[in-house]
């Protein structure tokens, strides 16, 4: 078990939305490794499905098993651990792909958080998202691998006009789609009270940023119980119309001197 400096309660929460047949979203928890992995799978028939459920299960399995072992291990061997088995998930998906002409073209994005005593590490590939609630401010820690986001770096376009956008879901990093990929991965300190929520963009489409920050301090005042949060930012993305698969990983940092809790658990595809 990841002996970490704080508690950490973890929770997740997948739902096929209002106007899909099927959920090509996956994701999976490790608490005793303080992983936490989110995938947005893309792809004709159910090949999207696949390569996200691929991805998470071979993270759980590979990355949590690594973590759980390396107790003590500096924050670079960390760093670079996470990279490797992403690198390794990223080459099974691209074969299966190639091998089977029903997968040509699949792959999926990726968001996760790996808690550690040095902070938590934020690693992703396209445009699942990672957002914290730190005391009543709310933020976007990741930076979406898109065409939109290109864009708006470039001042070719206003916020404004990103939000009417019609490619806003092109994104120009993903798993599997290519025989190498990049994975983003940045240290973040972690305070008492934080609140980490992972999302794929069938939460964060529906819902405005301001929005999303209404129903997590809504939710502040039972702090180690998440499933209602989830239930409730899962509920306000269908409301909207729930144009996509829904996903919201949510991670709380407790007092001093805790572990990881809970019991591994994954979502792969569930309805």
């Amino acid at each position: 078990m990841a002996r970490l400096p704080y508690t950490l309660h973890l929770h997740g929460l997948t739902d096929v939305g209002r106007a899909r047949s099927n959920n090509e979203d996956a994701f999976a928890l490790v608490p005793p490794a303080g992983l936490a992995v989110l995938a947005d799978g893309m792809g004709g028939y159910n090949a999207g499905e696949v390569a996200s459920q691929m991805l998470t299960q071979f993270l759980r399995d590979e990355l949590g098993r690594w973590l759980a072992e390396a107790e003590g291990a500096p924050p670079a061997a960390v760093k670079q651990a996470m990279a490797i088995c992403v690198d390794n998930a990223n080459r099974a998906v691209f074969e299966s792909a190639q091998d089977n002409p029903r997968y040509a073209g699949m792959g999926t994005t990726l968001v996760m958080a790996v808690f550690r005593p040095e902070g938590v590490w934020l690693g992703h590939i396209g445009d699942s998202r990672a957002y914290r609630l730190r005391a009543g401010r709310f933020e976007q820690l990741t930076r979406d691998h898109s065409l939109l986001q290109e864009q708006l770096d470039a001042g070719l376009i206003t916020p404004e006009q990103a939000q009417f956008a019609l490619h806003k879901n092109l994104v120009t990093r993903a798993v599997g789609v290519e025989a190498q990929v990049e994975l983003e991965a940045h240290l973040h300190l972690v305070q008492d009270d934080d609140l980490l929520l992972l999302c794929s963009d069938g939460l964060s489409d529906m819902l405005s940023d301001t929005e999303l920050q209404s129903l997590c301090q809504a939710h502040a005042e039972k702090p180690q119980d998440l499933e209602p949060l989830s239930q409730a930012l899962v509920s306000a993305a269908n409301e909207r119309g729930g144009r996509d698969n829904i996903t919201a990983v949510l991670a709380r940092v407790g007092g001093r001197g805790g572990a990881a809790s809970s019991k591994p658990w994954w979502g792969l595809g569930r309805r």
